[in-house]
């Protein structure tokens, strides 16, 4: 017999808020036992509906904000409770900033007492209309008679309904109800489960996933929606190989992004790998860059290098560049991303970084700078092999602190000292770390 869940008090309740857990709710504590509070911040009064009681903690959301801390902010966006998109657009973008450096700091005190000998100024940029690529969720609700489009609920499957999102780049988070207008439309509303978006400078992309067949007039809606405001038209079947462009019918299927700062262009596929924040990645790529201090006799090692974000820049100081990433799609784009901008002094290698890369030619040469930006799990099997792979300076760019600090530890062991860390702000309003880190060869006295 399934357990019935427990009834809800409908009355608010207060609560005192002592900290922020690591998903940006507010922890109170209460009777003994612990509440996580959505729209709630450090320093704060309360009041709060249960969402949820569990025997060890419960949840809630905060409905009336009775004493409000001084880093409370008006979100800027009218969904902000709603949707699950962002948690932290009521704190002060600044606050944000601070709370994810100490995040960092945090996370290497806690991986054996690290300490960089500087910390880098934050990397910020807009905390609004920043977001290239995303995928919208779209559900017709047959009972209501309407159809959603956008991210999900706070703490549910469920799609919430937006108007607007004031992260995604406006030409898109501006015009999600007509979006959800065009969905609705559609014969086919109920079989069409996602909508992903990937822009470039100049070019928007919607890749339309369905389940079904388009009818004729369906298609013709949506390159019609996409045609009126010069945006490309992709529909896909089935799996990610299935994805097709079906507006326009013609020309190559690639958006482009550009770094300024070494005059290079990039180009992608809207399926492909990109970062999400156009203006810290132009950012990011120089600093990067900056801190490997290249000069032309150098042979630099990418790690991680997906279609050449950082390779394709780095060959423009560098003697030669070799970029190495488990797919060879990537490996692909990133010669053709060579040949674009007319580079020779590079070389991409497939495979996967998480296995043994003896029996590698590229992983038996020596390199004087070596870049490693790894997914979440981090790169310990590479950090192993820094010592033969003979880079004086490493830059280690992460999504993950954790792992970050416990590369770290592996490479202080190694006989690395930690330069200089700091953090990117790639995504303003959660609880998101992007940091960075540079290590050199301690020399020996």
């Amino acid at each position: 017999m399934a357990r019935r869940r427990k009834q809800l008090p409908e009355t608010p309740e207060p609560a005192s808020i002592e900290t922020l857990s690591h998903d940006g709710r507010g922890i109170a504590r209460r009777d003994g036992k612990t509440t996580f509070i959505d729209n709630a911040l450090p320093g704060e009064e309360v009041m709060f509906k249960f969402t949820y009681m569990r025997r060890k903690f419960d949840e809630g959301k905060a409905v009336e904000i009775v004493t409000a801390s001084p880093d409370r902010v008006t979100p800027p966006c009218e969904h902000s409770t709603l949707c699950g998109g962002c948690s932290l657009q009521h704190m002060s973008p600044a606050v944000q900033v601070a709370r994810k450096e100490a995040v960092l700091r945090e996370q290497l005190q806690h991986f054996g007492g690290l300490e960089p000998e500087e910390w880098l100024p934050p990397l910020t940029g807009p905390v609004t209309g920043y977001r290239s690529k995303a995928r919208l969720g779209v559900k017709y609700v047959e009972a209501k008679g309407e159809t959603l489009v956008g991210f999900r609920e706070k703490r549910n499957s469920f799609i919430a309904q937006l108007r607007t999102c004031e992260v995604l780049i406006p030409d898109v988070g501006h015009r999600l109800s007509e979006l959800r207008t065009l969905m609705h439309s559609l014969e086919s509303r109920s079989r069409i489960p996602q909508i992903e978006l990937a822009a470039g400078d100049d070019d928007v992309a919607l890749i339309i996933r369905h389940l079904d067949p388009l009818p004729e007039a369906d298609q013709q809606a949506l390159v019609g929606f996409c045609q009126n405001l010069g945006w490309h038209c992709y529909l896909q079947p089935g799996n990610e190989s299935t994805v097709h462009r079906v507006w326009p019918e013609d020309g190559e299927q690639r958006l482009y992004y550009s770094h300024p700062s070494a005059g290079v262009e990039l180009a992608f596929h809207p399926t492909d790998f990109t970062q999400v924040n156009a203006e810290i990645n132009r950012k990011m790529v120089p600093l990067a860059l900056d801190l490997l201090d290249i000069s032309p006799e150098h042979t630099v090692l990418d790690l991680f290098c997906g279609l050449g974000n950082f390779t394709i820049p780095a060959a423009k100081r560098a003697g030669k560049v070799v970029g190495v990433e488990v797919s060879q799609a990537m490996v692909e784009r990133g010669y053709e991303n060579a040949r674009r901008n007319g580079l020779e002094n590079l070389e991409f290698h497939a495979w996967d970084l998480s296995q043994d890369v003896s029996g590698q030619a590229w992983a038996r040469q020596a390199y004087d700078r070596i870049l490693i930006d790894p997914p979440r799990t981090g790169a310990l099997e590479m950090v192993k092999l820094m010592p033969r792979l003979g880079a004086s300076r490493i830059v280690y760019v992460s999504c993950n602190p954790a792992t970050l600090a416990r590369d770290a530890g592996e490479l202080m062991a190694l006989g690395y000292r930690l330069k200089a860390a700091g953090v990117m702000d790639m995504f303003p309003h959660t609880t998101h770390v992007e940091s960075i880190a540079v290590f050199e060869k301690a020399k020996k006295k």
